[in-house]
Formats: C-alpha cells, sequence, structure tokens
C-alpha cells in the first residue's frame, strides 16, 4: 500500500508558549500543513508515503522544509518547484478561555501561483494505491482549485481509493467562489469523507440540527448528519465525524463516528486537559483513519485507532504527531494514565 498526499506545507511561526504575538521578540519556526502532517503520521506509522506540492525554486527555506518531510521518512520525489513564495502561519497558543489565533500569510506563494499542467498527474500517480486531499488546497487560489479537481478526477479514473478531510477554513476562501460551489463538485470523486459538523455544512450545504454548544452531543444528530451526506453521494464508501465537546482552550472531549452505510460506529471518548497544541489535532486524525482502515480487520477498531492517534496528538507541540503505532495501542488498550515508561 503506497498513499500520496498533496497540498500546501507552510512555514509555522509560533509565539513561545502560550505568550500573545511578540509579547517577546521571537518565534518557533517549524513547518506544517493539513496534507503533510498526514504524509508524517503516516510514515511514523512505517506506511510508505509520498507527498506532493508546489515549492519555491532555489529557495533555502524551502530546502530546509523538504530535508525536515525526509528526516521523517516521508518521500519527497513527486514535490514540484516553482515560481512564488513559501506561505506562512503565524500561531498563537491559546489557554483557558482565550483561543488559539491563526494569521495566514500565503498569498501568491508556489501552489497557489500553480496552474493545471504544472503537475504532472500520470508521474505522480504512479504506483500509488490511495490519495489524500483536503478542502484546504482548493480555498487557497483558483489554479489550486482546478489542479485539486484534476488530480481527483484522474486518481477516480486509475482506480485509486481517494480521502478527502472537508476542512472548512473561511478565512481561506477569497477568490470569488463559495466553499460548497467547489466541494460540492470534488466529493463527487470521494471513497471516503472525513468532517466535523461545520466542515459538512459550510462545505456540502448539508444542514441537519447539530449542537454543539450545550456541551453533550446528540450522537442520533450525527447519525442523520452522516446518513444525508451518504444519500446525497453515492460514491461515497463511508464518511468519519470527528466529535469535539470545546470546554475551554485547554480541555476538550474527543470522539469520532463512522457511519458506511451498513453500520453506525462511535468511538471512545476521551477528556483531554491541559491540551498543548491542538493543531494537526485533525491530520493526525485522518492518517488513524487511513492506517485503521488498511491495518485492522473491522471498521471499529479503525476508527478507535484514528482517535486515540488524535488524542495523542493534542499533547505534542507543533503540527506533526510524533508517535508510533504501538504508542497509539497502548492507549487504546486502556493505558492512559501517563506514567513514565522504564
Amino acid at each position: 500500500m503506497k498513499v500520496l498526499t498533496f497540498g500546501e506545507i507552510m512555514l509555522r511561526l509560533k509565539a513561545p508558549g502560550h505568550e500573545r504575538f511578540f509579547q517577546s521578540p521571537m518565534l518557533e519556526a517549524t513547518f506544517g500543513g493539513g496534507e503533510a502532517n498526514v504524509a508524517v503520521s503516516l510514515a511514523n506509522f512505517g506506511m510508505d508515503v509520498e507527498y506532493c506540492t508546489v515549492l519555491p525554486a532555489k529557495n533555502a527555506i524551502a530546502e530546509a522544509c523538504v530535508r525536515e518531510l525526509r528526516y521523517f521518512g516521508v518521500g519527497t520525489g513527486r514535490i514540484v518547484f516553482g515560481p512564488g513564495r513559501m506561505g506562512i502561519y503565524f500561531l498563537e497558543g491559546g489557554a483557558n478561555q482565550l483561543p488559539s489565533k491563526v494569521v495566514y500569510d500565503r498569498a501568491y506563494s508556489a501552489i497557489a501561483l500553480a496552474k493545471p499542467g504544472d503537475i504532472d498527474w500520470d508521474k505522480t500517480f504512479e504506483s500509488i494505491d490511495w490519495f489524500h486531499i483536503t478542502g484546504i488546497t482548493p480555498a487557497i487560489s483558483e489554479t489550486a482549485m482546478q489542479l485539486s479537481l484534476e488530480a481527483v478526477k484522474i486518481a477516480k479514473e486509475k482506480g485509486i481509493t481517494v480521502s478527502c478531510d472537508l476542512n472548512y477554513r473561511k478565512n481561506l476562501w477569497k477568490y470569488g467562489k463559495k466553499a460548497s460551489e467547489v466541494m460540492r463538485e470534488m466529493v463527487k470523486y470521494v471513497d471516503i469523507a472525513i468532517a466535523n459538523e461545520e466542515d459538512v455544512q459550510k462545505s456540502l450545504d448539508i444542514h441537519v440540527d447539530v449542537d454543539v454548544v450545550s456541551g453533550e452531543l446528540d450522537l442520533k444528530q450525527y447519525k442523520a448528519l452522516s446518513d444525508a451526506v451518504l444519500k446525497e453521494y453515492p460514491n461515497l464508501k463511508m464518511i468519519a465525524i470527528t466529535l469535539r465537546e470545546s470546554k475551554s482552550a485547554d480541555h476538550n472531549d474527543w470522539a469520532a463516528c463512522l457511519n458506511d452505510r451498513e453500520n453506525f460506529y462511535v468511538s471512545r471518548k476521551y477528556s483531554i486537559r491541559d491540551i498543548v497544541d491542538r493543531v494537526g489535532g485533525g491530520d493526525s486524525f485522518c492518517a488513524g483513519l487511513i492506517y485503521g482502515l488498511n491495518n485492522f480487520e473491522d471498521k471499529q477498531s479503525a476508527l478507535e485507532f484514528a482517535v486515540a492517534a488524535s488524542c495523542l496528538k493534542h499533547s505534542i507541540i507543533g503540527d506533526f504527531n510524533r508517535v508510533g503505532v504501538d504508542d497509539v495501542k497502548k492507549l487504546m488498550g486502556g493505558d492512559a494514565s501517563g506514567r513514565v515508561q522504564r
């Protein structure tokens, strides 16, 4: 099984600890981006994974980014280089009732400027069995949207399994199209959809009365929401929906459900306190689900693996989930004590 992910990786500049921007004159520099985060997680799980993006040519920051991906064992031979710049995002870590804040600086990035024809999809999809993309990439620019649609259509023609994290980002859809105009078309070529309730409502314009404010989730509503998506898109084999109950910036309850048309699965719920960094939590869920569906015999175990993997991500600084299969299986098995391993 060989996996390919496609999207934008950015330079991540974070205020130290829980500081506000420039409370001290420094920012922590790492890399991150939805599809790259998935690739790194899969590599950490021992899977054969390649990452495709467009980076600025002859750029020292882009070269450092490629080295970082290689360090984790992610294949970088399908990365394309072209004009433009490296996208950046700034992160301020929230605490208690102060939410985290993200500021994007990614206009005119290399992938935003890339257009159909810049990526040879026949070559890029060579030997690939599974393709993962998110709703972030088509939101970056109109040409990135065209590239994304081109990619899922060609992947479908080649019989490659396509997974898509709908990942609605309101601050990115700026080029004249609504998310639903694009994503409703894109999902026609997807086998496995991953989302939260807002993603479904804003990206697919499918609405069910889902209440996430009261602190108690009604699973019947999520069953109805997933049923509605599967009815609208007969090509979908399944949809997974993450269930996050946000008590504060530091304390979230975390679970997920999966509807494969035959059964509705619900995972164990984790109460995550003292969150270190929740950015990339959804990406770690996607990677866990891809691994689980390819390595467990039943979908319940695949879902539990995905939720446990993403639970652990909340304790790790940075976009990348730096855990292995054994770490996740220990948590799945009930070892949540956090005791020192000697």
